[in-house]
């Protein structure tokens, strides 16, 4: 049976299918008295929802989000909160002849192995489509943390070779925003699209790295032994589709350097203990410095692309695809509240459980 739940205190459990009726999510263990900024919710659907731009896939879904219990007169119960969000722009007919063909990158093969039957349509239970439920998870999880003063901040910082100048401190949301790529910087902002924009004329796709950067958090959120911050946070930015990798500070930059460049010295400053760098990405022992947590996600090119690929089909017999329908040829503007989502609902439950 497949898992579709994360969390020990904050469980979400996610269901639905790319071309089904609709995808959405269970929110269970969401504290009760909680104002919920519908207006917030939705416009973080916006920041992922298909069609938002002439870099993403043209498949255009409104993402209206619809509450259907948990919430009254604008606040959480303490029950269970079940979002529907509709599909409304499936074109199950692109997908009619990849029925029996097992298309390169994708997890199709799989599916039929583990399960024996499966959802051809969009990918079914495998599309990111599935992730929009996420979001609207992750939207409450960040109007809650947002009230206790933690503040989630996401960008993409690489579109293929394309990497954005260093940075001292975290970019303005609203600068980030500005950008069709989700770039705070305006020039590398210009040239991730070009690159998005060529590798769509040429039929193919591009990976990149998106930056998340989490403040407010406290001392000692983690644990030292099992359950360190860093694997709590790698557990659910894993299983975004497309991520291939997680690094935390200086990430594996670290493995070049001495331990006297590494190491964050403990210094007194007027508002307490802190450290006189940050290289660990305000993480030590598992548990959390105070610092700012700072976090970059890998992801690969987009698997669906429209060149000719060599595959199987459903008997064995070699065949060649170039796959049709609609997909982002970069993932990484669209993914950039998804990583902001799971950072949240990750980061949230480790609170409750603090409490």
């Amino acid at each position: 049976m497949a898992r579709n739940s994360i969390g020990k205190n904050l469980t979400i459990t996610s269901f639905g299918e790319s071309h089904g009726t609709a995808v959405g999510v269970v929110i269970d263990g969401y504290p009760a008295n909680v104002r919920i900024d519908m207006e917030a919710v939705q416009k973080m659907m916006q920041r992922r929802r298909p069609g938002q731009s002439e870099i993403t896939t043209t498949r255009n879904e409104i993402d209206a989000v619809e509450i259907i219990s948990g919430v009254f007169e604008g606040k959480t119960l303490g029950s269970p909160i079940a979002i529907l969000i509709p599909n409304i722009d499936a074109k199950s007919s692109d997908y009619d002849n990849l029925k029996n063909i097992y298309r390169p990158g994708h997890a199709d093969l799989l599916y039929d192995v583990k399960y024996g039957h499966r959802d051809h349509r969009g990918g079914g239970r495998s599309s990111a489509r599935i992730t929009a439920g996420w979001v609207a998870a992750g939207a409450l999880a960040i109007q809650y943390l947002e009230q206790q003063g933690i503040v989630i901040t996401a960008w993409v910082n690489q579109v293929y070779s394309v990497i954005a100048p260093p940075i001292e401190s975290t970019p303005k949301a609203s600068d980030i925003e500005k950008s069709m790529v989700r770039c705070w910087d305006e020039n590398t902002s210009q040239a991730m699209i070009a690159a998005i924009e060529l590798a769509k004329a040429e039929n193919d796709s591009l990976g990149g790295v998106i930056q998340c950067n989490i403040s407010g958090l406290p001392k000692g959120v983690g644990e030292p032994v099992f359950g360190k911050l860093q694997s709590i946070l790698g557990q659910y930015l894993l299983n975004i589709n497309a991520v291939k990798g997680i690094s935390f500070g200086d990430g594996f930059a670290a493995a070049a350097m001495k331990g006297s460049e590494h190491n964050d010295e403990w210094v007194s400053h007027k508002e307490g203990i802190g450290t006189k760098t940050n290289h660990s990405g305000g993480i030590i022992g598992g548990m959390s410095t105070g610092e700012e947590i700072k976090v970059q996600v890998a992801f690969k090119p987009t698997s669906t692309i429209g060149k000719e690929q060599n595959t199987v089909n459903h008997i064995g017999e070699n065949v060649t695809l170039a796959s049709t329908g609609r997909h982002d040829p970069c993932v990484l503007p669209r993914a950039v509240p998804i990583v902001e989502a799971m950072c949240a609902l990750a980061i949230m439950d480790l609170m409750i459980e603090s409490k």
